[in-house]
């Protein structure tokens, strides 16, 4: 044993096993409250246990602005027929090739844009004072409104995709730290009713400040406990990452999650099937 401390090629091998053994295990701590073996911190409703009118579904997709593959979305929507869908990263173009669904979902809020953070939200349910919001930056919309289900409940829904955290010159935040989802927290308290907020948060869940957000709203991740739905990036399959999240407030059960097929953007979409008894 003297012998292996005494040669610096041993320590130097044993001090990196010993990094990588303390990193694995760093990692699998982190990655853990997503796996199965997890508990579930929005808990699971059978969807033979729910009335239709109770149930809420939601498909979110980030486009890709320059993705021309829209047939393959618009075959994915019609198929799951949400109740609500978020597009992000439209412009006029990609509002266009969608406009088939303005008859199926007849209440919309529409901010296009060609900066990549154009968003868009389709409802087969009514909405009530919904409004274009921009929380940190006046080219980053979001969408806050009230939804009522057929039930006669309400819920608030805020539909963001706040830029990346590391400051950057797209669309126009060099020099400055990125707030979106401390201000979406602190926005969302200020109600105190069921609240669901989805979108691209440019952030993997387990990152400082998706966590601030999970703290301060006191919403749940509903991938906690089912896996972790990698949705970036479609184009590589050995580097992945959830960052197109849905997160809910306690009153909220979750039927289904899946991860959809991919259709030419460099994000998966996300789908949703809850429940607010």
């Amino acid at each position: 044993m003297g012998y292996i401390f005494n040669d610096k090629k041993n320590v130097v091998f044993i001090v990196f096993i010993g990094s990588l053994v303390i990193a694995e295990i760093s990692q699998a701590w982190i990655l853990f409250p997503y796996t199965t073996l997890s508990s579930e911190k929005v808990k699971s409703i059978d969807i033979g246990k729910t009335s239709k009118s109770s149930r809420i579904s939601i498909l979110i997709a980030n486009v890709l602005m320059k993705n021309r593959n829209t047939d393959t979305l618009i075959k994915m929507i019609r198929t799951k027929n949400p109740t609500l869908f978020v597009t992000m990263e439209v412009n006029n173009w990609w509002v266009s090739k969608l406009s088939m669904f303005n008859k199926d979902y007849p209440y919309k809020v529409f901010f296009p844009t060609d900066n990549t953070y154009g968003m868009c939200l389709y409802s087969q349910l009514p909405l009530t004072d919904a409004k274009v919001l921009f929380l940190t930056n006046k080219n980053v919309p979001s969408i806050h409104c009230k939804v009522t289900l057929a039930n006669g409940k309400t819920f608030q829904l805020l539909a963001i995709h706040p830029v990346a955290p590391k400051p950057s010159i797209h669309p126009d935040n060099m020099g400055k730290i990125e707030n979106g989802l401390l201000k979406a927290a602190q926005l969302i308290t200020r109600q105190q009713i069921p609240t669901l907020v989805a979108g691209d948060f440019n952030d993997v869940a387990w990152s400082y400040n998706t966590t601030q957000f999970a703290n301060i709203s006191k919403l749940k991740d509903v991938r906690c406990g089912r896996g972790l739905y990698n949705t970036l990036d479609a184009n590589f399959s050995f580097f992945r990452w959830p960052l197109d999240h849905v997160f809910v407030s306690d009153e909220f059960r979750v039927i289904n999650l899946e991860r959809l097929p991919a259709f030419g953007s460099d994000h998966y979409p996300f789908y949703a099937q809850l429940a607010l008894p």
